[in-house]
């Protein structure tokens, strides 16, 4: 038999053991949320500064330094000038970066994030194995 709610209608809702899980599931998204966002402003910090240094400089060292104070400035530290791939496109110079964060999320579990980027118009360099 079907409960009764007051004013006519069925009982309707979503039960505790539903509710905790969907917190649950809510929390687990919001930590992963705010461990992931500060990596992303962090690639978007690195973007921008790859075509400042382009802009700054005309060779691969200045380019570099260009890069370096612009990082220090901005708080980059998971990549560097050295790392940076310099080369030429079509008679300019194109500016690339490739880096990877991890991050711990529980016990031996981490989530490995690929970042790359690259002032060229085409597709991203990608740094070659050490």
């Amino acid at each position: 038999m079907d409960r009764i709610a007051p004013y006519g209608g069925k009982q309707q809702g979503i039960s505790l053991v539903g509710l905790i899980f969907v917190l649950a599931i809510l929390g687990f998204v919001g930590v992963l949320g705010l461990k992931v966002v500060p990596t992303y402003i962090e690639y978007r910090a690195i973007s921008n500064g790859i075509k400042q240094a382009k802009a700054a400089g005309t060779t691969v060292r200045a380019i570099q330094n260009a890069f370096d104070q612009n990082a220090s400035v901005t708080y980059i530290d998971s990549i560097s000038g050295k790392d940076l791939i310099i080369g030429a496109e079509n008679g300019e110079v194109e500016v690339s970066f490739a880096y990877e964060k991890r991050i711990p999320l529980m016990g031996p579990a981490s989530l490995v994030l690929n970042y790359t980027g690259t002032t060229a118009k085409g597709v991203p360099a990608v740094k070659p194995a050490e």
